[in-house]
């Protein structure tokens, strides 16, 4: 289940880049970030009531350090995007992965625990390889300044993830989690509205149309949902599995490019596509059957398991 709802997130993930590629057209990057926030508070709150839940946490400071960094990587991602060849920004961004294995890994030596999963590295390390073999990232020398920028966006994001993981063995709801980073993601999408607006007022573009409308909706459905099970499969599962799983977002983006904008690919794309969910599977298999924690979860139950 573990590996199941990050599978899910990376494909909803997909869905809304999807939505973003088409809306970006009527609307700016903070009204996307605004509507988003409106969409997944709307949600989550109503979600939270529904079950019962409360919106009172004694970790305070983490979920805004959390909202903090994740809007951050966020802003930075996007401009990187503007910046540079979307390849190239994709690619820098999906190396957070790459710098959780190797916080863990530090952490491991600096402990002296002997505690490494070198086959998960691995994994990870492949996956990388494969999105490179997929995206095919280059720049010229002076698109060095937005691409450390989108390195560093690479960073927060797990910075990021693993205060997502914290939170979630902390005990806190996933909805709870999802639910203040959407209020974050509400405030600065105002806040970027009216900077970017100058003199002239804030920069607003009314929805015109049902297709605006259903865009902006699906984008915040999408996310939200999509946050999530994400934080259930970090909170659930082992940290550098599913970073490694996040992989197959570039899997899902490059299917809905051929559906919806019909790109092409080369020998090369398929080779990426083939290597990512090869060390995918592999990871999966590993941490299921070599991992203390992975052995227990494939023979309990799995409901009573997450109870």
């Amino acid at each position: 289940m573990q590996s199941l709802w990050m599978l899910f997130a990376s494909f909803m993930f997909a869905v809304m880049g999807v939505c973003v590629k088409l809306a970006s057209v009527e609307f700016s990057t903070s009204e996307l970030v605004l509507y988003r926030g409106v969409v997944g508070v709307m949600t989550l709150a109503t979600l939270i009531k529904m079950q019962g839940g409360s919106f009172r946490t004694s970790m305070p400071g983490a979920h805004l350090w959390r909202g903090v960094i994740g809007v951050i990587s966020l802003w930075l991602w996007y401009y990187s995007i503007g910046e540079l060849p979307l390849a190239t920004a994709m690619t820098l961004n999906y190396m957070s992965p790459i710098w959780i294995a190797a916080w863990l890994f530090a952490m491991g030596w600096w402990h002296a625990k002997g505690d490494v999963k070198w086959p998960l590295m691995l994994a990870v390390g492949c996956s990388f390889i494969g999105v490179t073999l997929l995206l095919r990232p280059a720049f010229d020398a002076n698109l060095l300044t937005p691409a450390l920028i989108a390195l560093g966006s690479s960073m927060i994001t797990a910075m990021a993830y693993m205060q997502v993981r914290k939170l979630g063995l902390a005990g806190e709801p996933e909805n709870r989690v999802v639910f203040y980073f959407t209020v974050m993601n509400l405030l600065a999408g105002i806040v970027g509205v009216l900077i970017t607006g100058g003199s002239e007022g804030p920069a607003w573009h009314p929805i015109t149309s049902w297709r605006s409308g259903l865009l902006l909706l699906a984008i915040g459905v999408c996310a939200t949902s999509a946050q999530i099970a994400m934080t259930r499969a970090y909170r659930l599962g082992n940290t550098l599995v599913v970073a490694n799983l996040q992989y197959t977002g570039i899997v899902f983006s490059s299917v809905w490019g051929v559906l919806v904008f019909g790109d092409v690919f080369d020998w090369h794309s398929w080779a990426g596509i083939a290597i990512i969910l090869a060390s995918g599977m592999a990871a999966t298999f590993y941490n299921t059957r070599n991992t203390e924690r992975g052995k227990a979860i494939a023979n309990t139950d799995p409901i009573a398991s997450e109870v």
